[in-house]
């Protein structure tokens, strides 16, 4: 089985508003409602579990038993952090459940293919994560912002989610990530720290995160373009 973990309890600060992005509304459409539809029509997904903050957990219970389509799912409080968000959501996972999805709930164009290229990859190397390869030039700097060296563009790419993980091994991360007091940036960079294996996976350059309100322009802009190639 495939359980799919979307921390969705970020205070959206820089969306302004004071709303939850991911009740935000793209084409008509709540974000989380959007992300949620893409996962329940893959057909090795299983069960589904949304972190909120505490004072959203009844209103999103009441939108997503309002929505038809979706595979079986719970709703439970966040943290403070993504990880502790995530690390909340894991104590739910179903007892057969064996590979573990983690993806932002703000990512609303992923695509069925993106999440099936990564279950693949999970099952084959246990470990996987989407990504597209940078397409501008990173400079590593020091703490007074002098640059140290230039890596090689072919060697980097711009992390995405879906990022999953066998369960032994996601829950191995966490809980050494706990002992250890290591706060990590993604769910990968606590599984590296195993020294397991994680293999990357094309996503897509559309594949955003909705962060602010111009996110929002850009991704109703992708959405057109999906619209229209569809009909075409």
């Amino acid at each position: 089985m495939v359980t799919a973990v979307f921390p969705a309890a970020g205070s959206s600060r820089r969306m302004g508003g004071g709303v939850n992005k991911n009740l935000m509304e793209l084409s008509g459409e709540p974000i989380l409602i959007r992300t949620l539809k893409t996962f329940s029509q893959v057909s090795r997904v299983n069960f589904l579990i949304v972190v909120v903050a505490a004072h959203e957990v009844e209103t999103v219970e009441q939108l997503l038993r309002g929505t038809d389509g979706l595979k079986p799912w719970r709703v439970t409080v966040g943290g403070s952090e993504r990880q502790y968000s995530i690390a909340n959501g894991l104590k739910l996972l179903p007892d057969d459940a064996e590979i573990v999805l983690v993806h932002d709930a703000a990512r609303p164009l992923v695509t069925v293919r993106t999440i099936d290229g990564v279950i693949d990859a999970v099952k084959k190397f246990g470990g996987a994560i989407a990504a597209v390869p940078a397409k501008d030039t990173i400079k590593v700097v020091d703490a007074q912002g002098f640059v140290r060296h230039t890596p090689p563009r072919s060697e980097l790419v711009v992390v995405q989610t879906p990022q999953g993980f066998r369960r032994e091994i996601l829950l191995r991360a966490y809980a050494q990530a706990t002992a250890e007091n290591f706060l990590g940036t993604d769910d990968s960079s606590l599984v590296e720290r195993l020294g397991a294996t994680i293999r990357v996976v094309n996503g897509g350059y559309d594949n955003i995160k909705v962060t602010t309100p111009e996110d929002i322009q850009v991704a109703e802009t992708f959405l057109r373009r999906t619209s229209h190639a569809a009909t075409n």
